[in-house]
């Protein structure tokens, strides 16, 4: 995004904006699973099947991975102020269709709407944040943002099954109603109105085919967590996801204006982060996910008790998020990724060995290092990655890097899934053997494979380039200096 405008620099300025930002993105990201554990409520009412309900998480999903490269590029032509209101609007249309739903029909469609409008607001914020931030204030404003994503993933199903259960499941779309409308004056009111001057003409097939191809990829991930990767609807998806994504990488080096610019992936930070935040992910949502089906099965918690568990791991990260952005303008990228990493891999191996004793305290220490690395990583890739790009790339280049990591979410409880349920038919003792519960071996088998994953994603990230000094928050080289920002004299004084 490009603008001829200076950042917001005055003392305490950016507060009004992440006053806006926080409780947006933990109320979308929330969303994405609070409904989770009131599905058999909902299936009972409407009368539902498994697969038949799997549609109400899977239809906000598939919106929300095809949508989020597609926010990142119209960012580039249309004014975040627009698109904010735009995303809000849709948010609230969706929650009332679905609090208001008479079957299941139209729950799943509020759940579509909710997930076009929920889509845009984790890209718009990074880059609202990015842009309209000054340099020194940017690692906090990634931190800021990142901790209410890590909260409302952490606290979502603890979330959605207490309120579910004392209020019913409907109570949950009312509040995300009331809360859209809410945030909807001060977006309006902070964030800027200009319009970006987009280089060249919109390549919406490109968009399309590499939606297509992210939200196949979603869904056929889906899919084989209910029926394995042998059901058709699993590896047909799969199939033709792939084959979108070729057509969508012909399209691009064929054509004068492609949706994703080629030189993206010139630079070797970016490029390597993106790989990076797909592998993190794929290991941070599965931890997500076994950790509280790993208390429910072994230390027979109920659903709504084994998601309290992760609620720490949430408050400790948010109120740690800020530091974090902070650090990773003043240390090297590939210092603070690799730490992050190891972090990550630690308490997988953690979570491995000492989950199969009677007590929830060492699943809940190991969920927590386990968020706090993942922190680490995702805070200090953003932030370098807002710095490498050229300014009229950062919407593009954000919106496919949180593309790529919403892509590992979905497949890492998928592989995860599959190999849970091929140790549980085995009926094998544990690979690790420091691992000493008489049930849920395999679970430690999963956590093991979680730590493997983060071997893996060592050696790519070891590839990464030294970025000293400009990473989120860094205030010296010309790219930081020269960082875009779109706020006019009016909103510089409204962000407050």
């Amino acid at each position: 995004m490009t603008s001829t405008s200076t950042p917001i620099e005055r003392a305490g300025s950016g507060l009004g904006l992440l006053a806006v930002l926080m409780p947006a993105i933990l109320a979308t990201v929330t969303a994405s699973d609070m409904v989770n554990l009131m599905l058999p409520t909902i299936g009972s009412e409407f009368g539902a099947s498994e697969a038949e309900l799997a549609w109400v998480v899977t239809g906000f999903l598939l919106m929300f991975s095809v949508g989020i490269p597609l926010y990142g590029r119209v960012s580039d032509r249309v004014s975040l102020r627009r698109l904010f209101a735009f995303a809000l609007l849709s948010y609230a249309v969706g929650s009332l269709i679905c609090a208001i739903s008479p079957n299941l029909a139209v729950l799943v469609t509020g759940r579509i709407v909710t997930g076009i409008g929920a889509a845009a607001i984790p890209v718009l914020s990074v880059i609202a944040v990015t842009t309209l931030l000054p340099p020194k204030r940017r690692g906090v404003g990634i931190g800021v943002v990142s901790a209410g994503a890590g909260v409302g993933t952490a606290a979502g199903p603890a979330l959605g099954g207490g309120i579910g259960e004392a209020l019913g499941w409907p109570a949950l779309f009312w509040i995300m109603l009331v809360v859209s409308l809410v945030l909807l004056v001060p977006a309006l009111r902070v964030l800027p109105d200009e319009t970006p001057q987009g280089s060249g003409r919109l390549d919406l097939p490109g968009g399309v085919l590499l939606g297509l191809g992210a939200g196949l990829v979603l869904f056929g991930m889906t899919r084989a967590q209910v029926s394995g990767f042998a059901d058709p609807l699993s590896w047909g998806s799969l199939v033709v996801a792939i084959a979108a994504l070729v057509l969508f990488g012909v399209r691009t080096a064929r054509i004068d204006h492609p949706f994703v610019p080629p030189s993206l992936f010139t630079n070797r930070v970016y490029r390597t982060g993106i790989l990076v935040a797909f592998l993190a992910m794929v290991v941070n949502l599965g931890g997500l996910v076994f950790v509280p089906l790993l208390l429910v099965e072994v230390n027979e918690l109920t659903p709504g008790k084994g998601a309290l568990v992760m609620i720490p791991a949430g408050v400790v990260t948010a109120l740690l998020s800020p530091w974090i952005g902070r650090l990773a303008g003043r240390v090297d990228t590939r210092v603070l990724v690799l730490s992050g990493l190891g972090l990550i891999g630690l308490f997988s191996l953690f979570l491995s060995s000492f989950t199969g004793g009677s007590s929830v305290v060492f699943a809940g220490v190991g969920i927590l290092g386990l968020s706090i690395g993942f922190m680490f990583v995702m805070t200090t890739i953003i932030g370098a990655a807002a710095s490498e790009l050229p300014p009229e790339q950062v919407g593009t280049g954000l919106g496919i890097l949180q593309g790529a990591q919403f892509l590992g979410a979905g497949t890492g409880p998928a592989v995860f899934g599959v190999l849970v349920s091929a140790r549980q038919q085995s009926g094998n003792d544990a690979i690790n053997p420091l691992y000493s519960g008489h049930s849920g071996s395999a679970y430690s088998d999963v956590f093991l494979a979680m730590a493997v994953v983060v071997v893996l994603t060592l050696v790519v990230a070891s590839r990464m380039r030294s970025t000293a000094g400009t990473g989120a928050g860094a205030d010296t080289g010309p790219k930081a200096e020269a960082a875009p920002v779109v706020a006019p004299a009016r909103e510089a004084n409204d962000v407050q």
